[in-house]
């Protein structure tokens, strides 16, 4: 695409970054949980509806998801954005210490403030450019809620919400600035609830039927069949119901979440299966009942690579974030909570092989990525899981990402909430916005990268209509 279009729209998200730097800031004080994100829906609502699109509201059945729209004919679209919090999560920002605004109570742990408030920019931006130009497109903002545990997007594609989009697109924050082109992994979350007999535990043990026993024969056999599934499957768990307090007491419930991961759906039911008959077999042996019923579930990360290249040249377009020695100051102060190894293993998780920008390897001494991941064509192996994921299936999807924290910090930890308000963060995402808004025009005016990113999807998905991981009568929780 022209140097100069992306300028342009880069020199317009400029101009409008301050209200949305304003709003990323409200939500990080908010630190709504899933599908509880009511205020932090209502300010992004409120700035979609003085720009001038118009709002769909309870998406899926979901009361904080929303679809904003403004223009008309030209490709369809779709900047997906997110706000919710985490649990547990409370930090307070602009330090380098673990310290508590408020202690177990929620806070951004993933970005999510900065994550909602690109993604908005993005669409605001990129709707009054083409408006400008006279450029014949559609833009839709999703508001996408219960990212972390929740699945909304799955939910909302499973709605048809996304099966008239052309294209989406998405950013996250990280601590380094490009296109990773990623194979996540796909989920299901499942509990599980063992029923037994309560008994005193001393002089009626024999009539006791522990539920307790039960949920620790499941978690031993499941740790007996980790050495028996693929390396690149996962399987976790945590107990979120003992059945009481009192040793004296056989336990008449217990209760645990599952996650099982694969690079497939395929796979991560036919794990799921196998961790089912484990706890059949605990059950068996317990003398209880158990009830396995599935929570959430979203499908792997299908990559777009004809989209990603047009991201990343528009990156290149765009040049470094441009960071001052404040950010650079901060950043260092949050990379002395960090080991050495940390840091190493951040650079290998995102594999920063090189600079795009300088033509060298990355500079590791830096505490900020101030240059552009090298991009290579194809995709990599991540662990992680995202609801991106079931819309990658249902149209081309791709997503950025953008230096919000310092080199070595990993998500879900203080050290990202510390950075959730820094000036840094603040930057980063307005690049991020820049890149998606250039990507999303470079879509509309440009009609043979729409028809590449379309045949790389139809060829990845082997034409197969979307199933939806999710069960018929699951609801969002």
């Amino acid at each position: 695409m022209a140097q100069q279009e992306v300028l342009e729209l880069a020199s317009l998200i400029e101009e409008l970054k301050g209200d949305f730097i304003a709003l990323s800031d409200k939500v990080f004080d908010l630190a709504e949980l899933k599908f509880e994100e009511q205020a932090s829906a209502a300010l992004q609502i409120a700035m979609l509806e003085r720009a001038g699109f118009s709002l769909r509201r309870n998406v899926a059945g979901i009361a904080t998801a929303f679809i904003g729209e403004r223009g008309q004919g030209g490709p369809v679209i779709a900047i997906m954005g997110e706000f919710d919090a985490l649990a547990g999560m409370s930090q307070v920002p602009g330090i380098a210490r673990a310290e508590a605004i408020r202690e177990g109570e929620s806070g951004h742990g993933c970005g999510h403030n900065l994550l909602g408030s690109g993604s908005l920019l993005a669409a605001i931006a990129l709707s009054r450019y083409l408006e400008q130009k006279q450029i014949p497109a559609t833009v839709r903002y999703y508001g996408c809620p219960g990212e972390e545990g929740g699945a909304g997007k799955t939910f909302m594609v499973r709605d048809g919400a996304f099966d008239d989009v052309d294209l989406a697109l998405t950013w996250h924050p990280a601590p380094f600035n490009g296109v990773r082109s990623t194979n996540n992994l796909a989920i299901i979350e499942y509990h599980v609830r063992f029923s037994g007999v309560a008994a005193h535990a001393s002089n009626a043990a024999h009539l006791g039927r522990s539920a307790l026993d039960g949920l620790e024969l499941m978690n031993i056999g499941v740790n007996f069949l980790r050495e028996h599934m693929p390396s690149d499957n996962r399987i976790h768990y945590a107990i979120t119901d003992t059945g009481g307090v009192a040793a004296n007491v056989v336990q008449a419930r217990a209760a645990a979440r599952y996650l099982v991961r694969a690079p497939d759906m395929a796979g991560a039911m036919r794990l799921g299966e196998r961790v089912k008959k484990v706890a059949e077999g605990a059950a068996m042996m317990s003398e209880t009942t158990v009830d396995i019923d599935v929570d959430t579930a979203t499908n792997s990360l299908l990559p777009n690579i004809a989209l990603e290249t047009a991201m990343h040249e528009n990156l290149v377009t765009l040049g470094p974030v441009p960071f001052d020695e404040a950010d650079q100051a901060f950043a260092e102060k949050i990379q002395s909570t960090f080991s050495q190894e940390a840091i190493d293993s951040s650079i290998r998780l995102y594999q920063i092989r090189g600079d795009a920008l300088a033509n060298q390897p990355v500079d590791s001494s830096q505490a900020l990525h101030r240059g552009l991941r090298a991009f290579e064509g194809q995709s990599h192996f991540r662990a992680g899981s995202t609801d991106v994921g079931d819309v990658s299936w249902v149209t081309p999807t791709a997503q950025c990402w953008a230096p919000a924290w310092a080199i070595g910090t990993n998500p879900h930890t203080w050290q990202v909430v510390a950075q959730g308000k820094s000036a840094a963060a603040h930057k980063a995402f307005v690049h991020a916005a820049k890149a998606i808004a250039a990507t999303g025009l470079q879509a509309a005016t440009d009609p043979a990268l729409l028809e590449r990113a379309r045949n790389e999807w139809r060829e990845k998905t082997g034409g197969k209509p979307y199933v939806s991981p999710l069960p018929a009568d699951r609801k969002p929780t």
